[in-house]
């Protein structure tokens, strides 16, 4: 670990100081509220740090905190600044400066005690941000592996539900599918049950929707940029190969991993080839791919939107609830609500 010196400074514009890319590898010590007034804020920085400030101590250790909040936004601001120091308060041992990519903006807060993500709830739609508590979150200075689920995360549309409104059972199926997403039917029941309804739809009815996948917003970005940092990036879906691996082409993908539709060459049968991709085999496809490709288990990431993606959330060193149902949220390491996936990256940018 590098050394750090500590800087006196009087007076401080935090927002100001942190948005400022000459002070990209400084942070900020809060004063306690409980003191004196006018207390001068610490700034710690290499010990090299070119400052005007007045040096408090040399040789000192970076922050080290129990607990940390990251806030994710489109555009980090004075205001949100103000209100999220306001609502920590005491609790805020430090602030790192404000990190940009692709298009978002993360600031992260050092706690000197454990806090409830609830205390920040107002902050969301307020300011349009992600509030998110985070441990040992994966670093992007080192190779990892990111899985997606497919369906309303990877792309905008459930593939089953577009095949069932073309064949005319679009409202029966989505029902099971919503059932199914919430947790309150087992996932390979419910697919060979909606599987069923789809018998005697004609194959070429599929290339309809194959051929132009809605991608969710971000989705190119989040790509890219995991690949640009020597990550693997793959699908584990419980939907189907015919639309999974047209992903997968058309996104670079590394693996995809997903249900095969039964069909006599003209046809849908109602059926499902092999076994079916629930939430265990899931899980099972981040330790696989983790271990084909070299890749240690903390450097993993899963990210969905349903309950057959829990298990695949826990198995992975990061679970992230994508606009997710609020038994997922819940369970999840992190969640996105606001965002879009560029938002992940935005996420780990620090690390």
């Amino acid at each position: 670990m590098a050394q750090f010196t500590a800087f006196s400074a009087p007076t401080l514009n935090v927002f100001e100081f942190l948005s400022s890319s000459d002070n990209a590898l400084t942070c900020v010590l809060l004063p306690n509220s409980r003191e004196q007034q006018g207390s001068s804020h610490r700034i710690i920085a290499p010990k090299d740090y070119v400052t005007a400030e007045q040096v408090v101590a040399k040789n000192v250790a970076w922050p080290v905190s129990v607990q940390s909040v990251v806030v994710t936004s489109r555009k980090i601001t004075q205001a949100l600044v103000d209100d999220v120091i306001a609502t920590l308060g005491d609790a805020i041992l430090a602030v790192l400066p404000i990190q940009s990519s692709i298009g978002y903006q993360s600031l992260e807060l050092k706690l000197t005690s454990t806090i409830e993500l609830n205390t920040l709830s107002h902050l969301h739609e307020k300011h349009a941000v992600d509030c998110n508590l985070v441990s040992n979150l994966p670093s992007l200075s080192k190779p990892g592996l990111v899985v997606l689920d497919m369906d309303s995360t990877s792309i905008e549309i459930e593939c089953i539900d577009e095949i069932a409104k073309l064949a005319g059972v679009g409202e029966e199926v989505s029902e099971i599918t919503e059932l199914a997403m919430q947790g309150k039917l087992d996932f390979s029941q419910s697919l060979r049950a909606r599987v069923a309804k789809l018998k005697g739809i004609e194959l070429n009815l599929l290339d309809q929707i194959a051929n132009d996948l809605p991608l969710m917003p971000g989705m190119k970005d989040l790509v890219t940029q995991f690949k640009a940092h020597h990550w693997k990036v793959a699908i584990a879906s419980g939907g189907f190969t015919y639309f999974a691996d047209n992903l997968k082409e058309l996104l670079g993908l590394d693996a995809a991993v997903s249900n095969t539709l039964a069909h006599d060459g003209t046809v849908l049968t109602g059926e499902v080839v092999g076994e079916i991709v629930d939430a265990k085999v899931k899980a099972r496809t981040v330790v696989a791919l983790a271990a084909e490709y070299g890749i240690e288990l903390e450097q993993t990431i899963a990210i969905g939107d349903g309950a057959n993606d829990l298990v695949m959330m826990e198995q992975a060193a990061l679970g992230v609830a994508f606009h997710a149902k609020p038994l997922v949220q819940q369970q999840a390491d992190v969640a996105i609500n606001q965002g879009d996936l560029g938002a992940v990256i935005a996420l780990l940018s620090r690390r």
